[in-house]
């Protein structure tokens, strides 16, 4: 709701609006010391407290008013509870590394366009974990074995997809249509003359000032009326489709006597000649 009311009360000018890129496919690498590098792993596993963790997340990914700011302080959160759940598996420092990136990766697709990318974004996911997964040099490594595949999985989809749309939010612009249409060759409509507008406003004090009973006979009337005109349209309509539905029945019937006919002629003058053959 705070980046709502911001958007609102500062708007933009048509050249500073943000760029707005669609979704798109990614192609998973190996990312291990991609962004946790061993001394920053090592800085962070000799951490005692959450705060220190914190402070140290801060330092290597300048993050220092997370306090303070909303998106920066979601972006800690989302740090702090990966290398917590890291811990809680007792990763290796390659697997926290490794681990780190591929939740930041996901992360930063999600938050690329304002439009739904949740498919693209957890394509990208499992390709990430199999890329560490997957003894296959050099494109994949088999860093993690297949329960820590499966833990991972259950972490990212009960934890990070489960807030996806919030992240997207909180970190994406506001897409907003505004729609003008022009007719071409066609002049614009003027605007009513205060004589038209009073004559209106004559017209509907009159109408007020009628009789209630007279206009509810008056509406009565209309609703038999109608009612009588769509009874009748209804029931031409009926009779319309009731006799093209018996014409098409007997048509189908009589092709069908006919291909029947044609058969049995086709058996009879096929059984003839034998029976002559017989009798010689």
């Amino acid at each position: 709701m705070i980046l709502t009311e911001e958007r609102q009360k500062t708007p933009l000018a048509p050249e500073q609006y943000p760029k707005i890129y669609q979704p798109k496919q990614h192609r998973a690498k190996i990312i291990v010391w991609a962004d946790l590098t061993v001394d920053s792993v090592d800085r962070l596993n000799e951490s005692l407290n959450a705060d220190h963790v914190k402070q140290v997340l801060a330092d290597i990914f300048e993050l220092d008013n997370y306090k303070d700011n909303l998106k920066t302080g979601i972006k800690m959160d989302l740090f702090y509870y990966t290398l917590q759940f890291a811990r809680e598996q007792r990763f290796s420092s390659e697997k926290i590394s490794a681990f780190f990136s591929i939740m930041k990766r996901i992360f930063e697709v999600c938050i690329e366009t304002p439009y739904g990318n949740l498919d693209h974004t957890f394509q990208y996911f499992k390709d990430l974990l199999l890329c560490h997964s997957v003894n296959r040099p050099p494109y994949s490594i088999e860093l993690f074995n297949p329960h820590e595949v499966r833990k991972i999985t259950e972490y990212a989809i009960n934890t990070f997809f489960r807030h996806f749309k919030m992240y997207k939010y909180a970190f994406t612009p506001k897409v907003r249509l505004d729609l003008a249409i022009n007719y071409v060759g066609m002049p614009a409509s003027p605007p009513p003359s205060e004589s038209e507008l009073k004559g209106a406003e004559g017209v509907q004090v009159e109408d007020a000032v009628l009789d209630g009973g007279e206009k509810a006979e008056e509406i009565d009337e209309e609703r038999i009326a109608a009612r009588e005109e769509l009874r009748g349209l209804v029931k031409d309509f009926l009779a319309r489709e009731s006799k093209r539905i018996e014409g098409s029945i007997e048509q189908h019937l009589k092709s069908a006597v006919a291909s029947l006919n044609v058969q049995i002629d086709s058996m009879i003058e096929a059984n003839v000649p034998e029976k002559g053959k017989k009798k010689k």
